[in-house]
Order: C-alpha cells, then structure tokens, then sequence
C-alpha cells in the first residue's frame, strides 16, 4: 500500500482541528440597505430584542449537543450591523456561550459596528461583556463617495468612532472599498495612506463588486452606473494597496486583509484554514465535522421564517454532506487566498488523491503558484486568478 493510500486509511475525522472551531453570530438588520451589498440584511421599523435574544440561546443549545467537548477560538457577531444590538443581548449570548463551551483562553470576540455617534456610545458596554475585537464598516474616508455608497455616517464620525474604538478594544480594524466610482490611482493613494495613519492594526481592503440583486447591479444593468474603473486601473489599485500597506507594516496575509504581526483576524483564519464553524442566525452557514464526514450547514433565511423555525425546534434550513472532492476544492480555494498557503499533505488526506504533478509545474513554469517545503502558494498574480487556479490545480 502506497504512503497516500495509508494516509487515506488514516483519515482524520478531526481533520477541523488544524484550522480550529468557531460560532459565528448573524444578525440580520440595518437602519437602512446600501447600494452595493448583497449580504442577508434587512431593515425593520421594530426589533424584538428579547424574543431574538431567547432564540440564539435555543439554538445554540441545540448545536452545542452536537459539539460536546470542543472548545471554542473565536466568536464573531457580523450582519446586518450587530452594533444595533443591545448590550444586554450580547451580554446574554455571550453567557450562554461559556455556559455552553469552555472557551479558548486567548478567545478572540470580534463585533462588526458601523461608525455613527450612536453605536459608538455602546464601544465600552460591549467590551465590558467581553468583546475584544471591533470591526468597523468605514467604507470610504470622504462624505461625497459615503453618500454614493448609501452609507449614513460622516467621514468625521468615522474617525470619532475609530479613535474610540482604539482606546477600548484589543484589537481594531476597519473595512474600506476601493475602486469606486470616479476614484484614480492617486485619491486611493491619498486615502489609503490616511487610513493607516490613523493606527488601526488591521485593515479590510475590498474592491468594489457588483453583486446580482443589489441596486447597483440594477442600475448597471439600466446603464445608469458611471465611473467604474477599467481592467487596469483596478489591477493598478490592487498592487498599490499591497505596496501601501506592506511599506507600513501591515502584512498582506490574506487576499483583502492587511496585518501588523498578532493582530491577524483569528475568526475569518478558521474559515481560511478550513476549521469547524457553525453560523447562527437567519441565512448563517457553517462547515461541521460530525461523525468522520463533514457538512455545509445553512440556515432558514428569512428573519422572520428563522425566528419561527427556532421556536418549533431548529433554524437549520439544511445539511448536506461533502464529498472529499468538495472538501478538497473548498480546501484549496480558501488556504490559496492565505500567504501561508496549504499544506500539501493534510490536503491530501482530504482530497484521498495526490495532486496533479503536471499542473503544479505547468502553474509553477506560469509564474501563477509556488512549492516549498511541502505547502503551496500562490504568488501574487496568481492571487488574482484564484478560480482559474483552482480549476487546474483539481485536474487529476
């Protein structure tokens, strides 16, 4: 029997460990819907705090029986805009949680918040329950292109909200979107640089994308969205961003997210790292081991269906077991977007195959990945074609 077919014989029903157990925390509302995102949010003119708080606790006891013994790394509340929430609804979710799990004793807590006046004055109740990582939805540093992107707060509020932030919590970070309508090389340089000056040591670099079913694509379809940037301005703006940021200390570790050393965002590494997580609330998705096989999980989308499906038992809309083919190609396609890349080995184990020789060197001779000590990576232009990779890295 070969060393793979061995390894195959061994498989590891605990293969999730090498990339940790997480619980990811959704909720679903906005004050209002922006343009460009495609994310499970909606917005309500009346919250029901209480009723939702009760529902997370129900259904985080449920998926707690089927996790018995785990400890769990990173807890992450993401939406929708989880700053909305009450502090004492974080409170008794976070509660319920130690309850249920012992947690990691370098647990990373991670809000997302927006950065107007009002979230802001809730910054220290929630450290003080044990959030210990703000994410904040900034977007853009000036108010002309905020407004474009639907966004309510003020680029002074954004600042404000930072600098608070930054003297409550461990850890901070803050989203941006680049290549935005009318924007050149030199305004992203500008305000790129702007961003880092204000210390934040973590910072999200996204490019604007237009999503099926938001407003944007809607008013592209309608001819009516101007000023996007052509093929090579964006690629323009995607090097400039690394070079930026790698000058200033903050490490490009992930495709879009930038780093100084020990502040990279633990919770999106388990997905990266392709670890155990379970996602709850209205639309969450999870990846679970259970049993020796691994599942996507998906919750009831809908709010208002979610919430009722939890009351009658079970916001799980489905669970579908993955294929080892599956597993590798989620495996692959996630650890390519790391600088760590993925361990050639443990993929192996996953996939029950060896990788295509024949590929990797005809990748390697492109210039598009590259092989060391048993990990594999994709260099910075391959970064930029990760689907295409994927597709010839899988070849058999």
């Amino acid at each position: 029997m070969s060393a793979l077919a061995q390894a195959c014989e061994r498989f590891p029903p605990d293969d999730w460990r090498n990339g940790g157990f997480a619980l990811y925390i959704h909720w679903p509302f906005c004050q209002s819907r922006c343009p460009y995102c495609d994310f499970n949010a909606h917005v309500r003119d009346r919250i029901d705090q209480k009723a939702w708080g009760a529902a997370y606790l129900k259904e985080l006891s449920r998926v707690q029986l089927l996790t018995l013994g785990r400890s769990v790394d990173s807890i992450f509340f993401g939406g929708g805009t989880p700053s909305l929430m009450d502090p004492e609804t974080i409170a008794e979710i976070l509660a319920h949680i130690r309850r249920l799990w012992k947690l990691a004793a370098d647990a990373e807590i991670t809000m997302e918040a927006n950065p107007g006046s009002a979230e802001a004055q809730r910054f220290a109740a929630y450290h003080g329950e044990g959030v210990n990582r703000l994410s904040l939805g900034v977007q853009a540093l000036n108010d002309h292109d905020l407004r474009r992107l639907g966004r309510r707060h003020s680029a002074d509020e954004a600042r404000a909200a930072f600098d608070i932030a930054r003297q409550i919590f461990t850890h901070t970070s803050f989203d941006l979107i680049y290549a935005r309508q009318y924007q050149s090389l030199a305004d992203w340089q500008r305000e790129l640089k702007s961003a880092i000056s204000m210390g934040a040591d973590h910072l999200s670099l996204y490019q604007l994308s237009i999503e099926a079913g938001t407003a944007f694509a809607d008013r592209r379809a309608r001819g009516l969205l101007y000023g996007l940037p052509d093929e090579n301005l964006a690629a323009d703006l995607y090097q400039c961003t690394a070079e930026i940021c790698e000058a200033a200390g903050l490490t490009n570790y992930e495709v879009s997210n930038y780093a100084r050393s020990g502040a990279e965002g633990r919770h999106n590494l388990i997905y990266w790292r392709y670890g155990d997580y379970i996602g709850i609330g209205p639309g969450a998705h999870g990846r679970l081991t259970l049993g020796g096989k691994r599942y996507a999980v998906a919750s009831v989308r809908q709010p208002e269906a979610w919430l009722q499906a939890v009351a009658q038992g079970c916001g799980e809309l489905s669970r579908k077991t993955l294929s080892a083919s599956e597993q590798a190609d989620e495996m692959m396609l996630m650890g390519l977007r790391l600088r760590e890349g993925v361990d050639v080995a443990r993929w192996e184990r996953v996939a029950r195959r060896s990788l295509s020789a024949q590929s990797c060197a005809r990748l390697q001779d492109m210039g598009m990945i590259r092989q060391e000590e048993g990990r594999l990576y994709a260099t910075a232009q391959g970064r930029l074609v990760l689907n295409a990779l994927l597709v010839e890295l899988m070849k058999q």
